[in-house]
């Protein structure tokens, strides 16, 4: 017999709080596995693609393919947890994700990474957006309130620690223990799910009912558009046949996607939560803030490993302190959302983020852990001022089915932010770069006398230890060009925190197109609305 989506919430939220708060710690850290392992890459790059003897471009696909598959997989998860039931879903979903990280623990050359990563970036995806219905779903009142918190930590938390787990694990295990390490935790969370979930029944008619054509639109859709972000800044945009050619797959796709999301008779992704305009807003809100998120998480370790030359370890401890800031405004913001209109919260949110980024723009070749401590503090404290809020006004108001849907799709709104941050900022940063070395060389240009002062002086150190003048000469001016682009790309890493300071702070116009209420439990009202469907 199939539970009704309206004995939903009230069958959930009848259960004794002990039991209710083992699933939603079981589910968070399922949630909290999956959201690292995007990040967990990033800092160890370097070591993977010496591993498995793979250029620079192909590596980068390490971290693109499963932001990839984890996208087509998050909205699908509303469709699946109908069909499938939540417990087995989440079960279900762990269970493929510990297999596929101990594949790419094992991985023979970067083709079988690419392949592992995406399998384990779609198996994981299912895990996200269906914890934050749970967490609506359980809890009422106060409680309810602190769902948005330790959910919105978990997501900034995790992509952000990311970077320092792979780089502790790397430095002192090896680059394939960051994979290794999801084995035991996976496991757990997968029979835990079994055994603790019973909140649904699964739906398998659905199954047999399934709009196919509507999943090809969905995965060839975002499959596509991350493509051409990737590839893009490396192939010069449309100048590249390939990138056009993925392009217009893209866009058609989108538009048959749209298509089925309104006419199907199933659909697999439904669109009726953008009915409701505070729920809109607050998914062009999680968009600007998975851009911020995701692409300030990327660019400190790559400006580390570029120009300070820092090795894993040293990059992983250097951007650590991004997650004390955000433990230490948990609390913060779940008080402030039982008090404080959410609009004002989410202000001051973006408010501050502007200006950590502001303060990271002031950035040298000479910057590290010092340097760097008091900006990435100031982000971590106030991102969680914009998730809390964000959540609460995009969720708050659906139950049972839309209130899957709706996850979904908030959920999907955050992470396609992320891969649109960090293709735009990559963009941003090559054509920056070379911006910026071309100024100055003609600055140096423009003051030829001093330049060739210091590049004779270079010679000369040179020359003590190279007895051929014309070679010493040579080696001066190679180290003379490595020192002119250093200081070109660290320029163009400042360009880029200030225009993304500039973006949070034009955000902001939208804040007002959301109603105004507290972001507690007055905000969750007792009926579903704008759910669009029926239950299965």
């Amino acid at each position: 017999m199939t539970t009704s989506v309206s004995e939903l919430p009230s069958a959930a939220a009848q259960a004794p709080a002990r039991r209710k708060f083992l699933v939603f710690t079981v589910m968070a850290f399922g949630m909290f596995m999956a959201l690292i392992d995007i990040q967990i890459v990033a800092a160890s790059l370097n070591d993977v693609q010496a591993g498995l003897s793979a250029g620079p471009d192909e590596v980068s696909w390490v971290q693109t393919a499963y932001l990839i598959a984890e996208l087509i997989m998050i909205p699908f998860s509303a469709f699946l947890a109908q069909a499938l039931s939540t417990r087995w879903l989440f079960s279900a979903s762990a269970a493929f994700f510990t297999l596929f990280s101990m594949g790419c623990g094992l991985a023979w050359n970067i083709e079988s990474m690419i392949v592992l990563r995406a399998l384990q970036g779609f198996a994981g995806g299912a895990m996200v957006p269906t914890v934050f219905a749970m967490g609506f779903l359980l809890f009422e009142g106060k409680q309810r309130a602190l769902v948005p918190a330790i959910l919105g930590m978990t997501a900034v938390l995790a992509p952000t620690l990311g970077p320092t787990v792979g780089g502790l694990v790397t430095f002192y295990l090896d680059w394939r223990w960051i994979f290794f390490i999801n084995l035991l935790p996976g496991l757990l969370i997968c029979i835990g799910a079994a055994l603790l979930i019973d909140v649904d029944r699964a739906d398998l008619s659905l199954l047999r009912r399934i709009d196919w054509l509507h999943l090809l639109a969905m995965a060839l859709a975002l499959g596509c558009f991350e493509y051409v972000l990737e590839e893009g800044p490396r192939k010069d945009w449309f100048g590249d046949s390939g990138i056009l050619i993925a392009a217009w797959i893209g866009l058609v796709s989108f538009g048959l996607f749209i298509e089925r999301s309104l006419y199907s008779l199933n659909p697999i992704v439904s669109l009726a939560p953008f009915r409701d305009r505070t729920f809109s807003v607050a998914c062009l809100l999680n968009l600007v803030i998975g851009f911020g998120l995701y692409a300030s998480t990327y660019l400190v370790p790559v400006f580390l490993g570029r120009v300070r030359g820092f090795d894993s370890l040293e990059i992983g401890t250097t951007v650590f302190v991004v997650g004390i800031g955000q433990l230490l405004s948990t609390v913060i913001a779940a008080r402030a959302s039982e008090k404080v209109d959410r609009r004002l919260i989410v202000s001051v949110g973006f408010l501050g983020l502007a200006l950590s980024l502001w303060l990271t723009s002031r950035i040298t070749s000479n910057w590290g852990f010092g340097e760097l401590l008091v900006p990435q503090v100031v982000r971590g404290l106030f991102l969680m001022l914009c998730i809390v809020p964000s959540v609460n006004m995009a969720l708050g108001s659906f139950q049972g089915v839309a209130l899957r849907q709706a996850s979904g799709l908030f959920n999907l709104m955050r992470n396609l932010g992320g891969a649109i941050g960090i293709a735009t900022v990559n963009t941003w940063l090559q054509d920056d770069a070379r911006t910026q070395a071309l100024r100055l060389s003609e600055s140096l240009g423009r003051q030829a006398t001093a330049a060739q002062e210091l590049m004779g002086q270079l010679a000369l150190k040179i020359a003590a230890d190279t007895p051929d003048p014309g070679q010493a000469l040579l080696m001066a001016q190679g180290v003379f060009g490595r020192l002119l682009g250093r200081e070109a790309l660290t320029l163009a890493f400042a360009d880029v925190f200030r225009l993304m300071a500039l973006m949070f702070v034009v955000a902001l116009l939208l804040v007002p197109l959301c109603k105004g209420a507290l972001a507690g439990p007055a905000a969750v009202p007792p009926t579903n609305r704008n759910s669009g469907d029926s239950s299965p």
